[in-house]
C-alpha cells in the first residue's frame, strides 16, 4: 500500500534525504513548521515504513575504493537451491553494493566497489568458486556522472 504524502511530509523527507543529521530545529525552519509537528511526522513516517533507516554515506575514493564495476551475470541455473546459494554469496561479499535480478538476457546485475582491477579479480575468483555461473561480464565505470540516494517525491 502506498503511503499518501502531503506537502509537509514531502518537505521533511527532502530535508532528511539532503542531510539526515540536521537537527529538528533546522528541518522545521526549512519546512516552515515547528519542531514538535516535524518530530511527530518523522515518527509517523517511520512507523508507516516510509523511512526505513538512517545511515551515513562514505566517500569510496577517500577509502581507496576507486574502481566501480557493474557485473552482468548470466546463469543456466534457475532452481531455488542455486538462487539461495547465489544470494548467500552476494550477501557475504561487502564489495557488492547492489544486486538486482533482471528480466531479459542478463539474469543479475551487481554494483561492485573495489580498490582496483586486481581486487575485482579476487572478488570474481571467490564468487565463481562459490556458485556456478554461465557467463560474467564486468564493466568498469570510467566516471560516475550521477549518484544519489534521494528518491523523487
Amino acid at each position: 500500500m502506498t503511503y499518501q504524502l502531503d506537502l509537509l511530509d514531502k518537505n521533511i523527507l527532502e530535508a532528511l534525504q539532503e542531510d539526515a543529521s540536521q537537527s529538528l530545529d533546522e528541518i522545521a525552519r526549512k519546512t516552515g513548521s515547528s519542531k514538535t509537528p516535524v518530530w511527530n511526522r518523522i515518527r509517523k513516517l517511520r512507523a508507516a515504513g516510509v523511512i526505513e533507516k538512517q545511515t551515513v554515506i562514505l566517500s569510496p575514493e577517500a577509502l581507496g575504493l576507486e574502481a566501480c564495476f557493474f557485473v552482468l551475470v548470466r546463469t543456466s541455473e534457475h532452481e531455488a537451491e542455486w538462487q539461495a546459494q547465489f544470494l548467500k554469496a552476494l550477501h557475504a561479499r561487502p564489495e557488492v553494493l547492489e544486486a538486482h535480478r533482471l528480466a531479459g538476457d542478463i539474469d543479475y546485475i551487481l554494483k561492485v566497489r573495489v580498490k582496483n582491477a586486481k581486487a575485482y579479480d579476487t572478488f570474481y575468483q571467490a564468487l565463481i568458486k562459490q556458485v556456478k555461473v554461465f557467463n560474467v561480464t564486468a564493466l568498469l565505470s570510467m566516471e560516475e556522472i550521477k549518484s544519489t540516494t534521494a528518491l523523487p517525491l
